[in-house]
């Protein structure tokens, strides 16, 4: 018989599980964790707390992260390697994108996997504008959504390879917004044929892919209630975009929502989200956003399900060779 999740991806305190973290997500059972910064200090103290992680629940739970690369990255140097932010790194690349996007991600999959790391919160497939948030502009791939879905599916293939399931995001478009969701509700004016033509179309393109997360801003032609909360928004990304993967909301607590944490996590759920994502809270509001969240449906269980057998061992590749064909094409070298 399955293990039914919580409907719940939570983070931890500090560098290891406290007794009281340990016997609250043995209770909770959260369908994943996410790490952060303060989560990491060495390769064997990550790989010990990802170990706490799973034993607490007793499952092989994913464990996610945001490792986009730039500013968006919780392994720093020295220990690991420092990217270029995403949009810096496709102009240097310039013809030879598709392959550094590549071969990008293919080597943080691999030190990500390396430290029991089994998901990354990318590929980022907003489409940016001139007018996009300083927040967003340089996570973004490119300003025309071809360019983007490409890119992205090659981010999401080098993830893939390594081991490490994607998580597509902000669907269905974050491009578009000019303030930062992390505190102001960003409110997206255009039509629906404008949005499906350009935000739309990345996550159109790549609607196969097993997990997605949410936008926290206003399409003010489908909806006045932020995409993340909104049954219409969501009708769309399942049906019109065509989504049918493991979708979990962008952090529950970044102030472009307001309300409660235990109600917003309820709307949510009720607008056809599967997961509540619950980031840098105290105990106490991680166990009210779980207890909020209960157990997920029966169709949120068989997507979790099948985005957890997406998972699969890596390729054998030679990490050096990868990373010295990278240096080479970020130089103006073609890859042999």
């Amino acid at each position: 018989m399955s293990t039914r999740f919580g409907a719940t991806i939570l983070d931890a305190a500090g560098l290891r599980l406290s007794a009281e973290e340990k016997r609250f997500f043995a209770d909770a059972n959260p369908f994943g964790f996410i790490l952060f910064a303060r989560n990491i200090d060495t390769p064997e103290q990550v790989r010990a707390l990802c170990a706490e992680m799973r034993a607490a629940v007793g499952r092989e739970a994913p464990i996610t992260i945001d490792q986009e690369g730039g500013r968006v990255q919780r392994l720093r140097g020295p220990r690991w390697r420092e990217w270029l932010p995403p949009l810096e790194h496709v102009q240097r690349a310039g013809a030879q994108a598709d392959r550094a996007m590549y071969l990008r991600y293919r080597i943080i999959a691999d030190e990500l996997h390396a430290l029991g790391i089994d998901s990354n919160c990318a590929p980022m497939v907003d489409v940016a504008t001139p007018d996009t948030h300083g927040f967003l502009k340089n996570r973004c791939y490119g300003f025309d959504a071809g360019t983007v879905a490409r890119l992205g599916r090659a981010a999401a293939e080098g993830m893939l390879a390594g081991g490490v399931l994607p998580v597509l995001k902000h669907i269905p478009g974050h491009g578009r917004a000019v303030v930062d969701s992390h505190f102001d509700l960003p409110v997206v004016a255009d039509d629906v044929a404008t949005l499906d033509a350009s935000d739309f179309a990345p996550f159109k393109a790549l609607n196969d892919l097993p997990m997605g997360m949410t936008a926290h801003l206003v399409y003010a032609a489908l909806d006045e209630a932020p995409a993340t909360l909104s049954p219409r928004v969501m009708g769309l990304i399942r049906d019109q975009i065509g989504f049918d993967g493991l979708i979990m909301t962008d952090d529950i607590s970044m102030k472009a929502l307001s309300g409660s944490l235990c109600d917003l996590s309820r709307a949510a759920l009720d607008a056809g989200c599967d997961v509540i994502l619950h980031c840098n809270g105290t105990l106490d509001e991680r166990r009210a956003v779980a207890e909020a969240a209960g157990a997920m449906t029966d169709a949120a269980q068989a997507r979790a399900n099948r985005a957890l057998a997406a998972r699969r061992a890596p390729d054998a590749v030679d990490i050096p060779a990868l990373a010295a064909k990278l240096e080479a094409l970020m130089n103006g070298r073609p890859d042999d």
